[in-house]
C-alpha cells in the first residue's frame, strides 16, 4: 500500500526524523489557514504541493494547462492562488499516464533554504533477504539515472535484521555523504529514525529524495527530509490498523478496490485477453505464454490458493467490467485450490454475468477429474486446454 507523503513524513516524524512543519489541507479555506500559521512562525516562504500516488509531480501539468504539481509561494495570497488552482484540477505526470490523477489534497509546508541535497533510502534486498540503506550524494534526481550513468556514487549497506541498524553503519553512511561534524552526528541520527520507521511499520521502502542540509533560523545548519515516499507491506497492515487508515482509495484503480475487497489480486493491463489464475507465479506465466502465442493480456487476477465459489463468481465480474476484454482464459493448478471449486465457481458465475464472450478453461491438479466433470455436466459453451500452451493458443485464436 502507498501513502501520500504528508502521510509519510507522520510516520518519520514519530520515529525522530526531522521534517519541514507543514499540515495537509482538502480546501483552499484550510490552505490559507495553514500558510497564515506557517508564515506567522516566521518562515519567508511556503510550499504547496499536489498529494498524488505518482512522482514527477514538480514538472507535471494539469489538464487545464496550469504548470507544475509543486509551487513555491512568498505570500498567504499566493499560497491560496496555487490551492485554487491545483484542488479538484487533474495533475498529468510522467507517471500518472495521460489519464493523469485528481488533486483532492494538498501540503502546504515551510519551503527550507536548501544547501545541499543527498538521495536516501531503505528497502529489502531480494538477494541477501537483508534490510539495504542505500544513499548517494546526487539527491533531487532519479536513483535509476544515477544508477545508469554514475553507479559509482551510490553507496550500500546491509543490515542485519537481528540487530538492526547499528550506529556504527549509520555513521559511516552520513561519512560517505560527506557529512561531518554536527552534521555527521544529525544524519546519523536521522538514519536510525529511518532505519526504524522502516521496521516498525512493515514498510516496503522508506525513500527521502531529497534529503537536504538546509539553513535554520539561526544562520546554522540541520538536516532534513524534505521528501518522503513510503510504500507498506499489505501483508502486515493487520498490524497497523492506524497505517491501514490511511488508505486512499480515490489514489486506486475502481477495479482493483473492487477485487482488493473480494481477497483478489488484481492488476489491469492493456490487452484484450484476461486471466482468471491461482498463484501469482502461474499468473505471470499465463501472461508470458499469452504473449508467446501472440495474444495481450488484459489483466492479471490471482485468486489465490483457497478462493471460493463467491471470489471466483466476483473475479468474473470484476473481469466483465473491462469493456476491452475479448476473451477468458483460466488457468488453474490446484495444489491447496480444489479444481471442483473453480469449476462450481465458472458455472456460477457464467449463470450470473449471462457469459458471451469466448472461455477457455485449463484446469490440471487437486480433484481436477471432478472439475471437469462439473464443467461438462453444466452445459457451457467453453473450451478445455489440456495443457498451459494448448489453453493459450485457443484463446489467443479465438481473437484473433
Amino acid at each position: 500500500m502507498n501513502i501520500h507523503e504528508y502521510q509519510a513524513k507522520q510516520l518519520l516524524a514519530k520515529s525522530g526524523v526531522n521534517v519541514p512543519s507543514g499540515e495537509p489541507c482538502t480546501t483552499v479555506d484550510q490552505a490559507r489557514g495553514i500558510a497564515e500559521k506557517v508564515f506567522g512562525e516566521g518562515r519567508q516562504m511556503v510550499v504547496v504541493k499536489a498529494q498524488i500516488h505518482a512522482g514527477g509531480r514538480g514538472k507535471g501539468t494539469f489538464k487545464d494547462g496550469f504548470q507544475g504539481g509543486v509551487h513555491l509561494c512568498k505570500s498567504v495570497d499566493d499560497t491560496v492562488a496555487k490551492a485554487q488552482a491545483m484542488l479538484g484540477n487533474v495533475l498529468v505526470t510522467k507517471q500518472t499516464g495521460p489519464e493523469g490523477k485528481q488533486v483532492n489534497t494538498l501540503l502546504i509546508a515551510s519551503a527550507e533554504t536548501i544547501v545541499d541535497e543527498f538521495y536516501l533510502a531503505i528497502l529489502l534486498d531480494r538477494v541477501s533477504g537483508r534490510p539495504l540503506v542505500m544513499a548517494s550524494t546526487e539527491g533531487g534526481v532519479d536513483i535509476e539515472e544515477v544508477a545508469e550513468k554514475t553507479p559509482e556514487k551510490i553507496i550500500k549497506e546491509l543490515v542485519d535484521p537481528a540487530l538492526g541498524l547499528m550506529p556504527y553503519q549509520a555513521r559511516k553512511i552520513a561519512s560517505g555523504l560527506g557529512l561531518t561534524g554536527k552534521l555527521l552526528n544529525k544524519g546519523a541520527k536521522l538514519l536510525m529514525g529511518l532505519y526504524k520507521t522502516w521496521w516498525d511499520n512493515d514498510a516496503n521502502m522508506v525513500e527521502i529524495n531529497p534529503l537536504c542540509i538546509v539553513e535554520t533560523a539561526d544562520g546554522g545548519q540541520d538536516i532534513a527530509a524534505v521528501d518522503a515516499k513510503i510504500g507498506l507491506d499489505d501483508n502486515a497492515l493487520y498490524r497497523h490498523k492506524d497505517i491501514a487508515e490511511m488508505r486512499d482509495l480515490n489514489e486506486e484503480a475502481p477495479l482493483e478496490v473492487e477485487a482488493s475487497e473480494h481477497g483478489l489480486n488484481y492488476i489491469k493491463l492493456d490487452g484484450n485477453i484476461a486471466c482468471l489464475v491461482n498463484g501469482a507465479g502461474l499468473a505471470m506465466a499465463t501472461m508470458d505464454i499469452i504473449k508467446h502465442y501472440g495474444g495481450d493480456p488484459a489483466n492479471f487476477l490471482d485468486v489465490g490458493g483457497g478462493a471460493t465459489t463467491e471470489q471466483v463468481t466476483a473475479a468474473f465480474k470484476i473481469i466483465l467490467s473491462d469493456p476491452n476484454v475479448k476473451a477468458i482464459l483460466v488457468n488453474i493448478f490446484g495444489g491447496i485450490m480444489d479444481c471442483n471449486v473453480i469449476a462450481e465457481g465458472i458455472v456460477e458465475a457464467v449463470k450470473q454475468t449471462g457469459l458471451k464472450l469466448p472461455l477457455v478453461v485449463r484446469l490440471e491438479g487437486n480433484n481436477v477429474e471432478a472439475g471437469k466433470k462439473t464443467l461438462a455436466a453444466s452445459g457451457l459453451a467453453l473450451q478445455s486446454g489440456d495443457s498451459m500452451a494448448d489453453a493459450a493458443e485457443k484463446v489467443v485464436k479465438t481473437v484473433a
